[in-house]
């Protein structure tokens, strides 16, 4: 999802000079938020402040104040709803399966292809009910170029092993990176929590900081919780 295309649109819009909306994504006033956290020049408007807010609380660690804000942004520019995966993030941390589950419903129909937003959603679900019932209910991607993101979707589908996961990543950062973030989710999702902690702590390592972007946040906010015992 997500960080990649953020990265990619933020530096785009940066160089052009232009915050242009695009074809799988975020809207520019997203875009903007992102500039401005990379410091920026960027005039914001009140849905774009509180999603900075949002996501300030949530690198914290203050969930419910990062909900708080992204449900301002919802109130302020329902438009932008669907394409608030951030919300569903911190909903997934706040224990509120059921409307992160929706929120990744939701977001698949402004991406359809990401296969992020599907194993959000397999995670939302498998925490809410079980983890067959959430391979039943995976939602379908299209081709998500990113390696070695097919196969993490394969894994997700109970069809390939981690092992063979972290086997396909291409020994870039950001490849390593997306492979023991979704690993570590996994197992944390099946109750094995000594193999999540293990590729969680590997995702959050400070090497990961610069491919892993808002999802090395998340790894980091994840790690954290995994640490004091969910």
């Amino acid at each position: 999802m997500f960080e990649t295309k953020i990265r990619s649109y933020a530096s785009t819009s940066a160089a052009n000079g232009a915050r242009r909306v695009t074809r799988r994504g975020i809207r520019r006033w997203l875009v903007c938020v992102l500039l401005a956290f990379a410091g920026t020049a960027c005039a914001q408007s009140p849905a774009q402040q509180a999603l900075g807010r949002g996501i300030a609380h949530f690198q914290a660690g203050r969930i419910a104040e990062s909900i708080e804000e992204f449900d301002a942004v919802v109130r302020l520019a329902p438009r932008q709803a669907p394409y608030l995966w951030q919300r569903g993030i911190a909903l997934y941390y706040a224990d509120r399966y059921s409307d992160c589950r929706q929120q990744f419903e939701s977001h698949r129909t402004v991406n359809p292809d990401d296969v992020e937003n599907a194993a959000w959603h397999f995670l939302c679900v498998a925490k809410a009910e079980s983890p067959d019932r959430a391979r039943e209910a995976l939602l379908p991607v299209g081709p998500d170029p990113r390696t070695p993101m097919q196969q993490v979707y394969q894994m997700f589908q109970g069809t390939l092993s981690p092992e063979r996961v972290l086997a396909a990543a291409d020994r870039g950062d950001e490849s390593e990176f997306y492979a023991h973030l979704y690993i570590g989710l996994y197992y944390d999702a099946l109750g094995q929590e000594a193999s999540a902690l293990t590729h969680v702590r590997a995702a959050a390592a400070d090497r990961y900081g610069a491919a892993g972007g808002y999802m090395h946040m998340v790894a980091r906010v994840h790690l954290a919780i995994l640490a004091r015992g969910r």
